[in-house]
């Protein structure tokens, strides 16, 4: 009996500092404390930097990191982000806690303004301020199936590494995956308008953006998107939202966040 008490507090203590709220008000289940999610997002960003080139491209590469610096800007706090441009066909992007946002060079043919590549910067920023990377680890802990993944910041075999990879959402190109749920996806669409919205860049062009992703892939979602809602489906929703971020790119625009970066 002396011992149920300390347990049942501890359990207790560990509830309490798993609980959390996203940036859109959801309640959230967190158990990784976030210094190990940013030393994560750091190990998996040196390993796609080992294993995919990075673009030579000094025109592209201020480009993309223009459009993602004007969405950085806004964001609360003193996080330093890095970005680069990775020499990939594939209209692909990522963002990992720890402040690192990957491109791929195949994005620029699909996004062809730099509201639409804010569109898809912006929404992978969104995965990170809202912890999605960690509520998954989290949930996968809970059920004993994320075990190993305590150990991964320490680990260096390679399927441990793309453990890593794949609960941080980039797996999809070591062949494994572990998207993304139609929850987190539809919560990261809805932020990712409003830092865009901040940042300057004009929400229409959501819409377009999505448009040209149906062209070039069909109604299926693109790579990074590959378990999600349909184009048609996800171009409703952004329409949807365009009456209330639109306010926000007013208020940008009027004090004086423009964007010019190509």
């Amino acid at each position: 009996m002396t011992m149920k008490k300390p347990l049942i507090m501890l359990c207790a203590g560990v509830a309490l500092a798993a609980c959390a709220t996203s940036p859109l008000g959801r309640n959230q289940f967190l158990l990784m404390p976030a210094d190990q999610m940013d030393e994560m997002g750091a190990t998996a960003y040196a390993q796609m930097k080992q294993e995919t080139p990075v673009s030579s491209s000094q025109q592209q590469t201020a480009y993309v990191r223009c459009v993602a610096t004007a969405i950085t800007s806004t964001l609360d706090g003193s996080q330093q982000w890095e970005v680069n441009l990775f020499q990939d066909n594939s209209a692909n992007a990522f963002a990992l806690p720890g402040g690192k946002i990957g491109v791929n060079t195949g994005l620029l043919k699909v996004a062809t303004n730099q509201s639409q590549l804010a569109t898809v910067i912006g929404h992978e920023i969104g995965h990170v301020q809202a912890q999605h990377s960690n509520e998954r680890m989290s949930l996968e802990y809970a059920t004993q199936n994320g075990l190993q993944l305590l150990g991964a910041v320490a680990g260096e075999d390679s399927a441990t590494k793309q453990g890593i990879m794949a609960a941080l959402g980039v797996g999809a190109q070591y062949g494994v995956a572990l998207p993304f749920s139609r929850k987190h996806e539809a919560e990261a669409d809805i932020i990712g308008l409003q830092l865009m919205a901040q940042a300057g860049f004009d929400p229409r062009e959501s819409v377009n953006l999505w448009q040209n992703m149906a062209a070039a892939n069909g109604d299926g979602p693109p790579e990074f998107m590959s378990t999600h809602p349909s184009n048609a489906t996800r171009i409703g929703g952004l329409q949807a939202r365009l009456p209330e971020v639109m306010p926000l790119y007013n208020q940008a625009k009027a004090a004086g966040r423009k964007p010019s970066c190509g």
